[in-house]
């Protein structure tokens, strides 16, 4: 056998071994873009509450691919608007779950945070419930609206005035009692004992502490909760949409960020987790 064929027979049985010994132990070979230059720094993101467990795997995922962290705030997209503006929030990054309140950013008057943003995905605004609720197999097999309305039916809402969902089950709420004449959907609509904060309705759904409330399906979804359609309603959904904020301390990771959230990595986490994405994303710049 030649030296040089022998040289190469021992450089393969080491590389075989070596990776073997990785197999065994559980060491992981970097790939080829596992071994591409890491980056270092933090995106501080400002998300819609609805996204809230969603963001905790996109979180992972891009630092797992880029190397950045990301520290996020999830709260109504109403709320945290009003936060930019009044300067008591800061971000790098606006996920919002309303067309409207990305507008509010724009212009001198509101302080020209954002001159444009990204409408990458929807969900439908549904009626979320707990599995073992008394209530659960009437809610599979009679409208929504005539199931809520029974005795001790305890239903959960969202604030309309902080967050874009809330607005959205109000109008759920009322289209239903006006259409219908049912004016006890009405009272319902109008009261502050069933509303709560965005965060804390898919503990609350989980535990029992509720019957229903009323979710985007990709909450419910990352929630692992039971829910249903809200038959004899339309057009009642979350346009989701990304910007970036005028003024972020590191503007490196949040454009890395913003980048990565609509590519394919980021596209397919979110459709696992039941968002509804749209192909291509359609950016909207301010007037």
């Amino acid at each position: 056998m030649s030296t040089s064929r022998a040289a190469t027979l021992r450089a393969l049985t080491a590389t075989v071994s070596m990776l073997a010994i990785a197999s065994t132990v559980g060491v992981a070979i970097p790939s080829a873009s596992q071994a591409a230059t890491r980056h270092t720094g933090t995106v501080k993101v400002l998300s819609a509450g609805s996204l809230s467990n969603v963001m905790t795997l996109l979180s992972a995922a891009f630092k797992h691919d880029t190397g950045y962290s990301v520290q996020n705030m999830s709260e109504g997209s109403s709320a945290i608007a009003s936060g930019i503006v009044a300067k008591t929030l800061q971000g790098d990054v606006f996920i919002s779950a309303s067309v409207k309140a990305d507008k509010s950013l724009e212009g001198s008057a509101n302080g020209n945070w954002i001159d444009a943003y990204t409408l990458f995905g929807t969900s439908p605004d549904v009626l979320a419930y707990y599995p073992q609720s008394r209530f659960a197999s009437a809610l599979k097999t009679r409208p929504w609206y005539d199931v809520i309305r029974e005795g001790g039916f305890e239903l959960g809402r969202t604030d309309p005035a902080v967050d874009p969902g809330g607005v959205l089950d109000v109008d759920a709420l009322e289209g239903i009692g006006y259409a219908y004449n049912i004016p006890s959907l009405l009272r319902v609509a109008s009261s502050s004992g069933n509303v709560y904060s965005e965060d804390a309705i898919p503990g609350l759904l989980q535990a029992g502490q509720l019957d229903a409330a009323f979710m985007y399906a990709v909450s419910a979804d990352a929630a692992k909760l039971p829910y249903v359609p809200l038959t004899g309603t339309r057009n009642l959904n979350a346009q989701y949409t990304v910007a970036t904020l005028h003024g972020a301390s590191d503007p490196a990771p949040a454009k890395a960020f913003v980048t990565w959230l609509l590519g394919p990595r980021g596209v397919t986490i979110m459709k696992q987790q039941g968002l509804v994405a749209l192909s291509p994303a359609r950016v909207v710049r301010a007037p």
